[in-house]
């Protein structure tokens, strides 16, 4: 008998090494001075959770003060363009979108090609972290939103700015213009324990907010094929429109971001995931300081140890992260790693598996020194490793579209690396800034730009990287904006008229 299982990201209610990433251009028009970095005024409650194995009677007075720090989130998209040619939708996903989708009844015009769908909206959850306003979601939650409010408990609404996102990690941080709010203090979720109780909070399918409550079911699952990956299993439910929510301790403090549910159904059966407050935090402080998450980068082709291979090798059971290769020059090539070593520890903490190694890696700033342990030849070597930066990152993060006062909105560009060279047969002599993703219904796409394209010049100057196609779309003089580009093995100029759409969103407000 066939089976077969999804991971659902929660999104819509009723109805890490290298992967490329999509930012968007077209930032916001000031930008602050390093030394003016917002800070995080995070409230961190490391202390133990109790474990005497005694049963709490009621959760009520923690929940009085949690549940006001979890917000909805209500987001509205841009109108998009869908292919009839798109695959028909599966039927355990068809009670998450309305009449209009591809496969679903009401879809116009079978068989005319493009057909624009309409505008989208969606909901979701939040956690207030912080007095001043700051907001952790999930990236899949406001994702190419347009419009994005959050609704307290007390009935108060805001308007959010979207302060960054990280597919990588499917964590977002929103920012709403308000003091005095009820932030939820921060957990240790690293010291989280099968078994021990959690409650999730959020807003499932738009009926209103909603505890649940479990045990965490396991830690350090990798399951929805995210660059990044160390959930948090739970049987407290958890179904659509919870995404963004929290996950809390017993105590009341937030060890976890609610993300997806693995269904045969597509409701709750059990079986949830929650991005551990550890990692969420980590590039939560990264967006908000750099605008960007920055990762460590080693350099290094890793692979899990099996128990053949723990034999192989000379270890006592299959434990650690086994190098393939090792990129030349490369940090971990500087500092003597070679195929063959077993890293057994990274600044004294044990690896347990590839993952963990890549996880520890990428929180390890870049130019910070690392201490690695490594079995070679049945002896242990210890090695410094002089950390660098994961290439491909985003050179900032994605900007609400509303708030945009630059140009090129909605053109993603990345700095040119080995990988999009060879995906998109770029020579070895272009240089300048790859486009990764182009909106849809946006003046750049209306000029014919697309992924794939490279920016060499932006109104006559040239573009080394990513960073010279943020910098020079931040401050334009005017709306219209000169490229010369190179474009599928030649050079050409194109102009993207920003004018228009500028006239339209005035006009509409």
């Amino acid at each position: 008998m066939n089976t077969y299982r999804k991971f659902i990201p929660l999104l819509l209610a009723g109805g890490l090494v290298g992967a490329a990433t999509a930012t968007w251009a077209g930032p916001k028009a000031s930008k602050p001075p390093v030394t003016e970095a917002p800070t995080l005024n995070l409230v961190v409650d490391d202390t133990p959770v109790s474990r005497d194995g005694r049963l709490q009677g009621t959760y009520s007075p923690v929940l009085k003060k949690v549940v006001p720090s979890v917000v909805r989130v209500n987001v509205k998209q841009k109108a998009k363009f869908a292919s009839a040619q798109m695959p028909e939708i599966p039927p355990q996903f068809r009670h998450f979108f309305g009449p209009g989708m591809p496969g679903m009844p009401g879809m116009p015009g079978e068989g005319d090609g493009p057909q624009r769908m309409p505008r989208a909206q969606g909901l979701g959850s939040g956690v207030i972290v912080t007095a001043d306003g700051y907001i952790l979601t999930n990236n899949h939650v406001v994702e190419g939103a347009e419009e994005v409010k959050v609704a307290l408990q007390d009935g108060r609404e805001f308007d959010a700015k979207v302060v960054g996102l990280d597919p990588k990690t499917d964590v977002a941080v929103l920012k709403v213009d308000a003091g005095d709010l009820p932030a939820l203090p921060v957990g240790d979720s690293e010291h989280l324990e099968v078994g021990d109780v959690v409650l999730a909070i959020g807003n499932p399918f738009g009926i209103g907010q909603t505890v649940t409550m479990g045990i965490v079911s396991a830690t350090g699952r990798a399951t929805m094929g995210l660059d990044y990956e160390d959930f948090i299993q739970t049987d407290a439910a958890i179904n659509p429109g919870n995404s963004g929510g929290a996950l809390v301790d017993a105590s009341g403090r937030l060890v976890g971001i609610n993300t997806a549910i693995l269904s045969r159904s597509g409701g709750n059966q059990g079986i949830g995931f929650a991005i551990p407050v550890s990692l969420a935090r980590d590039v939560m402080e990264s967006l908000v300081k750099d605008g960007r998450v920055t990762r460590g980068y080693f350099g290094v082709m890793i692979q899990d140890v099996n128990p053949a291979l723990a034999k192989k090798f000379g270890l006592d059971e299959p434990r650690g992260a086994l190098v393939g290769d090792v990129t030349p020059e490369g940090p971990a090539a500087e500092a003597g790693l070679e195929s063959g070593d077993v890293v057994t520890t990274l600044n004294g903490k044990e690896i347990r598996d590839s993952r963990h190694l890549k996880l520890s890696v990428a929180k390890i700033h870049p130019g910070e020194s690392a201490t690695v342990k490594v079995l070679r030849g049945g002896k242990v070597k210890t090695l410094k490793v002089q950390v660098g930066e994961l290439p491909g990152e985003p050179a900032v993060a994605k900007a609400t579209p509303a708030e945009d006062e630059g140009t090129l909105n909605g053109v993603g560009v990345m700095d040119l690396d080995a990988r999009s060279r060879k995906q998109f047969n770029v020579p070895s002599g272009v240089e300048g800034a790859i486009i990764s993703e182009v909106a849809p219904d946006s003046a750049a796409a209306e000029a014919g730009l697309q992924a794939g394209d490279v920016i060499l010049e932006i109104n006559r100057t040239g573009v080394k990287d990513a960073g010279d196609a943020v910098r020079l779309t931040e401050s334009p003089e005017e709306k219209t904006t000169l490229l010369k580009i190179w474009s599928r093995g030649g050079t050409r100029y194109l102009v993207v008229d920003e004018s228009k759409s500028s006239s339209a969103k005035d006009k509409k407000s």
